[in-house]
């Protein structure tokens, strides 16, 4: 197996914990006797375990490299799942979601790097499709998560067969996962400002953190909006955010030769101004269509800003020997990251039904 496609694999993997998990909160508020104060005080559990665990593992990777660490959280997250669903209390809950959010944010961190050393090895712009993976993932954890309910899984037997399948992928790819050399493994070594100090490093952390926003709000308003601005009945308004879904996947997926052609920045100032663009339409223009379209170009708009703002940031730490930018990559992860935790949770404390857009900062 190449290590493209192995680091896609773990993209797809890591969407599909967080999509298995996330639609089974109603069951598992049920199960340890919540409501919907106490629950989502126990939901910020994750987004805790993502704030702590993401500048610390770029440090980690940064020093030892990345490649044990992602073996480690993609083995780890699945395992996670059943210990998630033996929570009898809030207080359970909480603390285990602190290490399920951890081990995602370990994750994501070292899967991110693996992929920057693909792009870098191949020598092509490839970071918006392992993005579009994550994306693939969160679909299928979802719609695994609405037949498990479906069928009336208690969450117990729907995680342990999610955790077996998720442990299969890993065997299948762990020998072709890719990672560059720590620091403690050079023979010689730098000192390096703190990222902290970076201005450059800020503004991109800034550029995902808007970019994050604004998905967010395409996922949770753009069907309320259809149904309560543009008069549409719930299946209609639905179409909204699957415009904006469907645009965004196809282009992370086919959208090598035009990031080619205009390059990251460009593209970023492109995509940014045609994602404004298109919920400007949606929210001015008072008819149906126009929201419709307006989602879709939304969608199209933002397709790019999270993957080229990844490229970016690791360009900003890149060494003369190709490697290097994993603390830069944290530090630009990290924003997003815990929005999109922060988002997640209280729209699953509130949400009533098992299935829900699972999409994150990718």
């Amino acid at each position: 197996m190449s290590p493209r496609l192995a680091t896609f694999l773990m993209f797809l993997l890591n969407g599909a914990v967080f999509g298995t998990w996330a639609s089974r909160v109603p069951a598992l508020a049920t199960q340890v006797g919540a409501n919907e104060g106490v629950l989502g005080l126990a939901l910020l559990g994750a987004s805790a375990g993502l704030a702590f665990m993401a500048p610390v593992a770029a440090r980690i990777c940064a020093v030892y490299g990345s490649r044990w660490v992602l073996i480690g959280s993609t083995l780890l997250c699945p395992l996670l799942l059943p210990v998630l669903a033996l929570s009898q209390s809030p207080l359970q809950l909480g603390l285990s979601l602190v290490a399920l959010g951890a081990s995602v944010a370990a994750m994501d961190v070292s899967m991110n790097i693996a992929a920057v050393t693909v792009v870098r090895d191949l020598r092509r712009p490839l970071m918006p499709q392992f993005h579009a993976g994550f994306s693939v993932g969160g679909l299928i954890g979802s719609l695994g998560s609405a037949a498990a309910a479906q069928a009336q899984w208690a969450p117990m037997r729907h995680f342990l067969v999610a955790a077996l399948v998720g442990l299969v992928v890993t065997a299948i790819v762990v020998r072709s996962i890719p990672g560059g050399v720590g620091e403690r493994h050079r023979q010689e070594t730098t000192e390096r400002a703190s990222v902290l100090k970076s201005p450059v490093l800020w503004l991109l952390a800034s550029v995902a953190l808007c970019s994050a926003i604004a998905e967010g709000a395409a996922a949770d308003w753009s069907a309320l909006f259809m149904v309560r601005e543009r008069g549409m009945g719930d299946g209609a308004a639905a179409y909204a955010y699957a415009g904006f879904s469907v645009t965004m996947a196809l282009a992370r997926w086919f959208g090598e030769p035009v990031q080619q052609r205009l390059g990251p920045h460009r593209l970023l100032a492109a995509g940014g101004g045609l994602a404004a663009t298109g919920l400007a339409l949606a929210v001015l223009v008072p008819f149906p269509a126009a929201g419709y379209v307006g989602f879709a170009l939304a969608g199209l708009g933002l397709a790019f800003s999270f993957p080229v703002v990844m490229d970016l940031a690791s360009e900003t730490g890149k060494r003369a020997d190709g490697s290097g930018g994993e603390r830069e990559l944290g530090l630009v992860t990290t924003n997003a990251l815990v929005w999109q935790a922060c988002r997640r949770d209280l729209q699953d404390a509130r949400a009533p039904h098992p299935l829900r857009p699972a999409g994150a900062a990718h």
